[in-house]
């Protein structure tokens, strides 16, 4: 039987899904110059496939415009159509950029920090993800035998993110039941970021292809840690030298790097809005689930928002060096959050804040006095409080185009409202199932 192949032209939107439209493969070249016509309201497409309060209505048209450079084409073997798919920016019809597309806010944030400092963001995600082909026996954290229920899943996926051009670090079993991380080598911050939303598309494509289902979501019934998405930072300077490290800094910590990290710091409970996109998220970030509940720099501390990581002392320590952020998880678009932390980072840059303290104890051993009067403090405990801090940060808030801003607010109390009344468990299985 004879097929056309299709390619489909995508965006990663605020509810961390990837939409669009395909058309046939042979017109690539020309959609790339004429771009796909797109809906405003579109993007106010709740992760439950409902519009939540939009303020375009049915008005307004848009273009998809593909970018040849993040083209997917990847073969699943004989009479499988594989997969191909383009990610796009969003523009008005005459091509000027749109307000709300999330790549352009994260392009925005990447030239801002170069053109101010100089300073390229280079990225790296660590991906967690719940695996049904796996039945999550007792004794599985890390064991070899939950690699082999998985093996088939982690080298057809290997194989496809090869052909997609994206280098894999480790790929193994986690801590929790099913449980599974994937992670990629260090990019510059849009290529970082497309290769995230591409890495997810393929794991749920190569999860269907074998009869499974893989979930990105925040928390997964029976997992007791639930998924999250760890981003890893470095800065190079217009040398392309490495310029986050020095070695008698606090914590290995650059002058310049500490600014990065202060601006960060300082404003985490307004970031996990954007960060934390879920109404689960909050479920993760509590003390002692191997997450991130405080507004903290840490030592080599996985319970630290933020983590100075370690790094082999025979390597060259100044380009190994990096920091991590880990209140994060797929709810979000990689965009999004991408553009959250540049943009965060370039602040302490601009105010030239000093490093903070970087912690190395249990903080929940600590009162909230204590913890105040060190500049620390617990991070929102829900998505509705923590929308209220973002909202409450008059900076924060200005690093977005007040139309981006005004969506975003919409989109996630929309999705709040969509939940109301749902227990945490019914909340989780809602997202298991779109993640």
């Amino acid at each position: 039987m004879r097929r056309e192949p299709l390619i489909m032209a995508c965006c990663s939107d605020i509810a961390g899904q990837v939409r669009g439209k395909a058309f046939p493969a042979r017109d690539l070249d020309e959609r790339c110059f004429l771009g796909i016509g797109w809906c405003p309201t579109n993007i106010q497409i709740s992760a439950f496939d409902q519009i939540v309060e939009t303020p375009f209505g049915a008005l307004g048209d848009l273009l998809l415009k593909p970018d040849q450079g993040a083209r997917v084409d990847v073969d699943l073997g004989a009479d499988d159509p594989g997969e191909h798919f383009v990610l796009c920016d969003i523009t008005h019809t005459d091509g000027r950029p749109w307000a709300c597309c999330l790549r352009t806010a994260l392009k925005d944030a990447l030239a801002a920090l170069e053109a101010e400092f100089g300073l390229t963001l280079i990225a790296a995600f660590e991906h967690e993800f719940h695996y049904s082909g796996d039945a999550g026996e007792a004794g599985g954290a890390y064991a070899l035998r939950s690699l082999r229920r998985g093996a088939v899943l982690g080298e057809t996926l290997l194989a496809a993110l090869d052909q997609a051009g994206i280098e894999v670090g480790l790929f193994h079993p986690e801590y929790g039941a099913a449980q599974y991380e994937v992670t990629v080598a260090p990019a510059e911050g849009l290529i970082a970021a497309d290769q995230a939303v591409i890495l997810r598309e393929l794991a749920r494509a190569v999860g269907e292809r074998l009869g499974q289902r893989v979930s990105f979501a925040p928390i997964v019934a029976g997992m007791a840690v639930g998924n999250g998405v760890h981003v890893h930072m470095s800065l190079l300077d217009a040398g392309r030298e490495p310029v986050l490290y020095a070695e008698d800094g606090p914590g290995g910590l650059s002058a310049q790097g500490g600014s990065f990290v202060a601006g960060i710091v300082r404003h985490l409970p307004a970031l996990v809005a954007l960060t934390a996109a879920s109404m689960v998220s909050y479920q993760r970030l509590v003390p002692h689930r191997w997450s991130a509940a405080f507004n903290n720099l840490g030592l080599r501390d996985r319970e630290a928002a933020m983590r100075i990581c370690p790094v082999r002392e025979d390597d060259d320590v100044a380009r190994s060096y990096n920091v991590e952020y880990r209140a994060a998880d797929a709810a979000a678009s990689p965009y999004l959050l991408l553009a959250a932390l540049a943009r965060a980072g370039l602040q302490g840059l601009r105010e030239d804040l000093p490093t903070p303290e970087a912690t190395q104890e249990d903080l929940a051993l600590r009162s909230e006095a204590e913890l105040a009067a060190r500049g620390l403090r617990r991070l929102p405990t829900s998505l509705a409080k923590a929308l209220d801090a973002f909202e409450a940060d008059e900076v924060a808030r200005g690093w977005w185009p007040p139309q981006l801003l005004e969506v975003y607010l919409k989109h996630k109390r929309g999705e709040i409202a969509l939940l109301e009344g749902l227990s945490g468990e019914e909340q989780a299985e809602r997202y298991a199932r779109v993640y």
